[in-house]
């Protein structure tokens, strides 16, 4: 079983925990957080979810996840990234690019500037099961679509114009 820590509003600690799958009481948050895998070529890494997950199974998605109790936003970054893709960063390689309050998370979104071959990546079972890079172009593409990347295409507004500027070296 899953529990995360409870913050209020302005990230101040409540000093207790949530089980994962129970309502988030209003007015508490726990943290969530993203990582964007971008390569030489600036090209994003998507995994795909896993076809036997309740939600969204078969769509393609950024590394994402939440924050396990006493975990650092960072830690469960580098804990998600690993899982999900067999990935292992140290905390000098995330790069802290983005943040947002959305719905009872206070999302830390994080970049990974790294190539990372394809073939050399794991994927964990029941939650990821492929991967591919895409241009930024394409993912705007394919977040436009009804069905494919619905994961990726909730976050990716947030933090397109930004890597975009970071891709354009500005």
């Amino acid at each position: 079983m899953e529990y995360w820590d409870l913050y209020d509003v302005n990230l101040r600690p409540l000093g207790r925990t949530h089980r994962r799958g129970d309502p988030m009481p209003e007015g508490e948050y726990h943290l969530g957080v993203d990582v964007w895998v971008v390569n030489a070529r600036n090209e994003i890494l998507l995994t795909l979810r896993a076809p036997e997950k309740r939600a969204l199974p078969n769509e393609w998605e950024n590394t994402c996840g939440s924050v396990l109790a006493g975990e650092s936003a960072a830690e469960g970054a580098m804990r998600e990234l690993r899982e999900e893709t067999g990935i292992v960063a140290g905390p000098e390689e995330l790069r802290a690019f983005a943040y947002r309050l959305a719905y009872h998370t206070h999302l830390f979104t994080y970049i990974l500037r790294r190539d990372v071959l394809l073939s050399g990546l794991s994927f964990q079972p029941g939650e990821t099961v492929d991967a591919m890079y895409v241009t930024p172009e394409k993912l705007d593409e394919m977040v436009a679509q009804p069905f494919g990347a619905r994961p990726a295409g909730e976050r990716w507004p947030f933090v397109r114009a930004r890597l975009m500027k970071m891709i354009r070296g500005e």
